[in-house]
């Protein structure tokens, strides 16, 4: 097939691209600039064009069509507009990455499942995300748009340290400094390493069955946020962390920047329910579970000091906390 990301260095673009060329497919990347961290196979064509400029994209896509196109970096509703018109009759499959956080918030009942009712105040992003879902199953309703809709969540690889302060946070307890977990750390959490996740993505491309619908892709392992932070621990070599509990409504107070992140998401129990995508990509499953995603994610970064950098305001916000709430 012929296929178009737009956008393909990031977490989630780069394992599929990767996967797609490895299974044979023509790929062609949309980006702004390479990543610094995660390339774009050599196989794909890459044509560097601002994905927020149409004439820029008209001109460098000219009368081309694609079996499949992917938008991996729309956010908004103005941005699946642009690709509503750059794109209709242009492509038999137009598949927009949306977000796990967009369902009920907090959920009613678990696991979520794909039918579980899109709604979250807390979040000004999952809300965004709610509102492209919105213009786009219209579209497929009125004209015929040919719309798959991919939820995921909590998306991992090597380069991603899957913790509130990423590098901060290990660094805290190599360091044998307390750390901050939300709530009392017992809420669980869903987290998917991106290989896995470029399984089930890749293996809905070209499915008509697919086209009209939303699916939900993440791993079928969780962990309660307290054995979140001991397996870094753990991958880490670091002691056995001491974890300060902190309300999730104190920490967002404190650093507003984890409002969204916190309370519109990760202070929720989230489950899911994988069977709708599974049925159509029966190959679809988890292999990487978080205590061997974990130690790739040490190791790289062992192997890369100068992404080892500790987030001095961030520091200083868990030292704050840690302060106010410690009862160690």
């Amino acid at each position: 097939m012929t296929l178009l990301f737009i956008g393909g260095s990031g977490v989630i673009s780069a394992a599929a691209a990767e996967l797609a060329v490895a299974r044979g497919h023509t790929l062609t990347v949309l980006n702004r600039g390479q990543s610094t961290l995660r390339a774009v196979p050599a196989a794909a064509e890459v044509l560097t064009v601002d994905v927020r400029d149409p004439a820029a994209v008209r001109a460098a896509l000219g009368d081309r069509t694609f079996d499949v196109v992917v938008d991996f970096v729309a956010f908004t509703p103005e941005h699946v507009r642009a690709d509503i018109a750059q794109f209709a009759g242009r492509t038999g499959q137009y598949v927009f990455i949306s977000s796990a956080s967009a369902y009920q918030k907090p959920p009613a009942a678990l696991p979520v499942r794909d039918s579980t009712p899109l709604r979250n105040p807390f979040w000004q992003y999952s809300r965004d995300k709610i509102a492209c879902e919105d213009v786009l199953l219209e579209a497929y309703r009125e004209q015929g748009f040919p719309v798959t809709i991919i939820r995921p969540s909590h998306t991992y690889d090597r380069t991603q340290i899957a913790l509130l302060g990423g590098w901060t946070d290990i660094h805290r307890m190599r360091t044998g400094q307390p750390v901050v977990v939300h709530g009392d750390g017992t809420s669980l959490w869903t987290l998917t390493h991106s290989t896995d996740f470029a399984k089930a993505l890749v293996g809905l491309f070209g499915r008509s069955q697919a086209v009209g619908d939303s699916f939900t892709i993440t791993s079928n392992e969780y962990l309660p946020w307290d054995a979140i932070y001991a397996e870094f621990a753990r991958a880490a070599g670091a002691p056995a962390p001491q974890i300060v509990h902190v309300a999730s409504d104190a920490m967002a107070a404190e650093n507003p920047d984890w409002s969204g992140p916190l309370l519109g998401d990760r202070s929720h129990s989230v489950i899911f329910d994988n069977s709708k995508v599974a049925a159509l990509v029966p190959d679809f499953v988890c292999t990487t579970p978080v205590a061997l995603g974990f130690r790739e994610v040490i190791d790289w970064f062992d192997a890369h000091p100068e992404q080892q950098v500790v987030d001095e305001a961030v520091n200083a916000t868990l030292d704050r906390l840690v302060a106010a709430h410690s009862t160690l």
